[in-house]
């Protein structure tokens, strides 16, 4: 593992630091041109060239395109210019919304199909660390191929393209971590609605579990109540009639002493 960091390590300083561009080649080459170069044209692709040996990117960014102006078909100095963009942004190739960055691969599309296999090869190579630092490690695995294809004894290739397979590798098993988590959360998300599901039903069933209960319950005391009802009305029938029998005893005894009293001589 140790190994693994230091050569990640060590890549960074080459892709960063000694090979990010190979190299801004400019020469007087005639290739892929439609018409011959002008002196203007010349003069300016050796101007930009020592500004960009010098560091001073920008002014050699002029340059190249003046350069072009002068000749649209010049494919060296869409290079080269593509290599100013680059070297203007450094560390901040890693923006993908960069412009410039998006600029230069653009143009370094185009000339990796250049029929200059020197210039094809270093397009690739470019396009390959373009990509490397965008963290798109399968585009750089295919670019840095491309390169060695033209050219197998680039070593710096080689090795840039190891190590992004191996960044590759890693990024996947990343990937694969995150799809077994997220597939473990959908589960537990799965067995939690399913717990609920049941609590619900659960809960539904004793609830009409206690509504039959309850009605059942209430069947019941209406019946108590009803019989209770009759009872105490015979009661009072029953009292009341009892009542009326006193009262008409009572009133036959009365008649019956009123009758002997008269049938009584007083004197």
């Amino acid at each position: 593992m140790k190994h693994f960091i230091k050569i990640l390590s060590y890549s960074a300083w080459l892709l960063l630091v000694a090979g990010l561009m190979t190299g801004c080649k400019s020469d007087d080459s005639q290739s892929e041109q439609s018409r011959p170069s002008t002196k203007r044209e010349r003069n300016l692709m050796k101007e930009g060239k020592n500004l960009y040996d010098k560091q001073r990117y920008a002014e050699a960014e002029v340059s190249f395109t003046k350069a072009l102006e002068e000749n649209g078909d010049n494919q060296r100095a869409k290079f080269n210019l593509a290599s100013t963009y680059l070297k203007q942004r450094g560390e901040d190739m890693a923006n993908q919304g960069d412009s410039l960055i998006a600029q230069a691969d653009r143009i370094l599309a185009e000339t990796s199909q250049s029929t200059d296999i020197e210039l094809a090869q270093l397009s690739f190579y470019d396009r390959g660390n373009i990509a490397y630092k965008k963290e798109d490690y399968a585009g750089a695995i295919e670019m840095y191929k491309q390169a060695l294809r033209r050219n197998p004894e680039d070593n710096q290739a080689r090795q840039n393209l190891r190590l992004a397979q191996l960044k590759k590798q890693e990024q996947d098993q990343n990937e694969d971590k995150q799809d077994q988590n997220q597939d473990q959360n959908q589960d537990k998300d799965q067995q939690q609605q399913d717990q609920k599901q049941d609590q619900q039903q659960q809960d539904q069933q004793d609830q009409q579990q206690d509504q039959q209960q309850q009605q059942q319950q209430q069947q019941q005391q209406g019946g108590m109540s009803e019989q209770n009802a009759a009872q105490i009305l015979k009661a009072m029938d029953d009292k009341e009639s009892q009542t009326r029998m006193k009262v008409e005893k009572m009133k036959q005894d009365q008649e019956k002493q009123s009758r002997q009293r008269q049938t009584a001589k007083p004197w």
